[in-house]
């Protein structure tokens, strides 16, 4: 009885890991704007892929006793690098797109951090 209630556990952890990847995927092709489009991969593909790791890591612990350290430090490594892809990301599409006069004033006398020396040859 336990071990059917486990297994109906991760098989809807896995459902909902499917559904958030599937989401993400058409997100990333059917949103307008790059902006737009950068969040589907970097949140909800993330997530369904992370999901499916730890039901991999799950269901490994609970079948041979043994943990696994890879799906842990794939997960890991991937909640760590779609952050850091989606600001790299963001960052490049600003360049591309906005000039520094079409961006609004901070207020003080530092410019966004983006465009700090760095606009100048515009």
């Amino acid at each position: 009885m336990i071990n059917t209630l486990i297994e109906i556990f991760l098989a809807a952890l896995l459902v909902m890991g499917g559904i958030f990847g599937l989401v993400g995927s058409y997100g990333l092709l059917r949103l307008r704007d790059p902006m737009q489009r950068l969040h589907a991969p970097t949140k909800s593909t993330t997530l369904g892929v992370g999901t499916i790791l730890v039901v991999s890591a799950l269901g490994i612990l609970w079948t041979t006793g043994d943990v696994t350290w890879h799906e842990i430090l794939i997960s890991i490594f991937l909640f760590v690098t779609a952050p850091l892809t989606a600001i790299y990301l963001a960052k490049t599409h600003l360049h591309l797109t906005l000039r520094r006069d079409d961006i609004p004033k901070t207020g003080n006398s530092s410019d966004w951090a983006s465009f700090d020396r760095d606009m100048e040859k515009d």
